[in-house]
């Protein structure tokens, strides 16, 4: 028999031989929850009461007052009097079994945690990716959801290093999980830290395509490199055309190389374009360079180039205005900047400073009839005075592209069907050409003999006319005050439409480009 006051009360409450629960007994013997609880549990190890195989479960309402009912799932076992010389007993269903002390877990030779540890230890001259090491650990139990927690732990008592893709405010793992390595403890910290660090350089740069953004940084600094190589600075612009992508992972590239990579450095060349270098690169060199790319940036970007631009759309225009079923060609370029009309033909001979390739700045075609052949129309904008050498100079690329020109028994010609078109903004009237035989022609009635028909801005200039535009507004003015050939054919579809908001239109352009033309100004006067 029982031999404490508690264990007698249980058994007196069970001696009738119907199962109870453990809040049932608590009622009847008058004891408290604690204590029943640990009587019920002794009394079953020690074989007097049964306890029910499995938990009943019912579900339960109960009313709390003003907070209503509550509705839950409650879990209990019965008890029952252990009948002598049984260990089973049935009743109302419920099977009632007695205690069994159940056989101790073997516990593995070593814990997940020692497995992972040890294979970090073991190859500590190496690092590795996350799945890396759970595919060399799964036959000793090692799952995907085992690692990291083991590893975080490892990490905060500076034993593992951990790397992943690090933004401002967190880090993230990599396509095949976190990079990991061992920390030598036994070498200087600084040391130790260095050479972690350098494993998992080394693995990422064996595995540059892992991730695109990781090509990217990669891509960024080779370009870089290559630059510095020949004493040169890279643009940003060039970069971004070279890596591809969209323009905001791009600069997420470029950011992430500037971080990772301290030797690679970024400036500004007038407060507005962007160039990178390495700093393995001489102060002599970089001075050099950078003289070079502000002279560049005066001509490319100044006011002169943006006029010249914009006077090709400007004739673009007129063309196309007065030209009935002309059809022009377009090329896709590399860089998006370029006009899709601009078009690259190829040269069978270098031509001046052109090699292999030259630029036309438009081509058209123009089928006069039904059963006649197209005419192809190929033209050459200048911004300023037109002289001789230019129009020889177009004269030259229509001869020896591959696409215009044709060998004859008297040399190079101009395809039959191919008419070349010079605008400029100005032809110098002074200018004669002489011929071997004594004659003198003007610059016009040469350029007529070679085929090459002129367009002045002269000419345009009295199409506005007709249209009604006061003298004040002239196509070399629509040039000066756009901003780009966008807004040239923009002005100019306007000023069509209702030509008497023409000065109005040119007066609010001029207003809203000021800072333009200003940042202009200081590049001319830098």
């Amino acid at each position: 028999m029982p031999y404490g006051p508690s264990q007698q009360r249980v058994i007196a409450v069970l001696s009738d031989g119907k199962p109870r629960s453990h809040k049932t007994v608590v009622k009847e013997s008058g004891l408290g929850y604690r204590a029943i609880e640990a009587v019920l549990k002794r009394l079953w190890e020690l074989g007097f009461i049964l306890r029910t195989e499995r938990p009943i479960k019912e579900h339960q309402e109960i009313f709390r007052g003003r907070a209503g009912l509550k509705r839950n799932l409650r879990s209990y076992h019965l008890y029952a009097l252990r009948p002598k010389g049984t260990d089973l007993l049935i009743l109302d269903g419920h099977r009632f079994l007695s205690f069994k002390k159940r056989p101790k877990r073997k516990l593995p030779e070593k814990s997940k945690a020692r497995l992972v540890f040890d294979f970090l230890r073991e190859n500590k001259d190496s690092a590795f990716y996350s799945k890396e090491i759970v595919e060399a650990l799964k036959d000793k139990g090692v799952k995907p959801y085992d690692l990291m927690p083991n590893v975080r732990r490892f990490e905060s008592k500076g034993l593992v290093y951990v790397r992943g893709y690090r933004s401002d405010a967190r880090e993230t793992p990599f396509k095949d999980g976190y990079l990991l390595t061992w920390i030598d403890s036994e070498k200087p910290r600084d040391k130790a830290i260095g050479e972690a660090v350098e494993r998992t350089s080394k693995v990422l740069e064996n595995n540059p395509y892992e991730t695109s953004i990781i090509a990217r940084i990669h891509m960024i600094r080779d370009q870089i490199l290559t630059a510095t190589k020949t004493n040169d600075i890279v643009s940003v612009d060039f970069v971004k055309n070279k890596v591809g992508g969209s323009e905001a992972e791009v600069e997420r590239a470029l950011t992430r190389a500037l971080q990772l990579f301290p030797e690679l450095k970024q400036i500004k060349l007038f407060d507005a374009y962007r160039y990178l270098y390495h700093t393995s690169m001489s102060e002599a060199a970089l001075r050099a360079a950078i003289t070079l790319k502000e002279k560049y940036i005066r001509k490319a970007k100044g006011r002169a180039n943006r006029i010249g631009h914009n006077w090709e759309a400007g004739v673009e225009w007129f063309i196309d205005e007065f030209t009935t079923g002309a059809h022009f060609w377009t090329q896709k370029h590399r860089t998006g900047e370029m006009d899709p009309r601009r078009i690259t033909v190829h040269l069978m001979k270098n031509v001046g400073k052109r090699r292999n390739n030259a630029e036309v700045d438009r081509i058209w075609d123009v089928t006069p009839g039904v059963f006649a052949k197209p005419l192809t129309y190929v033209l050459e904008c200048k911004w300023g005075i037109i002289r001789r050498e230019d129009l020889d100079d177009f004269l030259n690329v229509l001869r020896w592209s591959k696409e215009f020109g044709v060998d004859t028994t008297e040399g190079r010609q101009i395809k039959q069907g191919v008419i070349g078109v010079f605008g400029g903004s100005a032809f110098n009237p002074n200018e004669n050409v002489q011929f071997r035989d004594g004659g003198k022609v003007s610059l016009a009635s040469y350029a007529a003999r070679m085929n090459i028909q002129l367009l002045r801005a002269a000419d345009f200039n009295s199409k506005l006319r007709e249209k009604g535009c006061s003298k004040k507004i002239t196509v070399q003015q629509i040039c000066r005050v756009a901003k780009n050939e966008d807004e040239v054919r923009h002005i100019l579809d306007t000023i069509w439409q209702d030509v008497k908001k023409s000065e109005g239109i040119l007066c609010a352009l001029s207003n809203k480009n000021k800072e333009l033309y200003e940042f202009e100004q200081m590049l001319e006067n830098v």
